[in-house]
């Protein structure tokens, strides 16, 4: 099973490089057999530009959770502490082995009626086959 997050161009970047190996979240996937993520890079990009593996899920109080994820995380205090202000629960993914797309993908292409999510989205088994074919 895997799950879709939309990220940001930047942050996309910075994971495609390696130079981020945390994503956090405020909310985490009930579902505890997620084990890939589909990376839908937002506007203007808008297209699925690779997956990776979940290492680890990490949770915590947001102050506790930076000490922990900060060589990893690619974002500056100041933006940690924005995206987390007011929350007592913090989660981050740790960024296991990386695949990029070699060809973008339109993501209205392979899913019907596609609308990126605010959080994240589940993404069955019978969808794999059309993103395998997009590695390397």
């Amino acid at each position: 099973m895997r799950v879709l997050l939309s990220i940001k161009p930047v942050h996309v970047e910075n994971i495609l490089s390696g130079a981020k190996t945390f994503e956090f979240r405020r909310k985490i996937f009930s579902r505890r057999d997620i084990k890939t993520v589909l990376i839908y890079c937002t506007r203007p990009v808008g297209r699925l530009v690779g997956e990776f593996d979940i290492a680890e899920i990490l949770e915590g109080h947001p102050e506790q959770l930076w000490l922990k994820t900060r060589s990893g995380s690619g974002i500056s205090k100041e933006y940690y502490d924005g995206y987390f202000c007011g929350r007592t629960q913090a989660y981050a993914l740790k960024i296991g082995a990386v695949r990029p797309f070699a060809e973008h993908i339109n993501p209205s292409h392979v899913m019907e009626n596609f609308s990126p999510p605010q959080s994240f989205m589940y993404v069955g088994h019978q969808r794999a086959p059309l993103f395998e074919q997009a590695h390397f």
